[in-house]
């Protein structure tokens, strides 16, 4: 589950995806495939959640990895260059943009 915090050393990636409703699902499914069986697997990786909008025109991917330099590596890969062949296939446009958590408001889901 990611974890939403400022004081946090993670590196946040949100990737925004734009597509038609005609493709949406063929998206979201590459998109599953690729954290279920590569991307979750990889080192750094902590955690990710997609999001898509009432009209399935836009997925927005957030993930969490330990290091900026572990989601690089990832997208070096044979196997993501690959995968994001096909994404770029399915979508008008995507891109992966790496933040820093300025602040956080309201319950983050700490228990403690």
């Amino acid at each position: 589950m990611p974890k939403i915090a400022e004081d946090n050393t993670y590196q946040t990636v949100i990737t925004t995806f734009e597509m038609t409703p005609g493709t949406c699902q063929d998206l979201l499914d590459e998109l599953s495939d690729a954290y279920a069986s590569f991307i979750s697997k990889q080192p750094g990786f902590i955690a990710a959640g997609l999001h898509v909008n009432d009209a399935q025109t836009r997925i927005a991917n957030y993930s969490q990895w330990r290091r900026r330099e572990d989601f690089q590596a990832m997208l070096r890969t044979e196997e993501m260059r690959r995968r994001n062949r096909r994404i770029a296939e399915l979508c008008k446009s995507f891109e992966p943009v790496m933040y820093e958590v300025a602040g956080t408001f309201g319950d983050t889901g700490d228990t403690a």
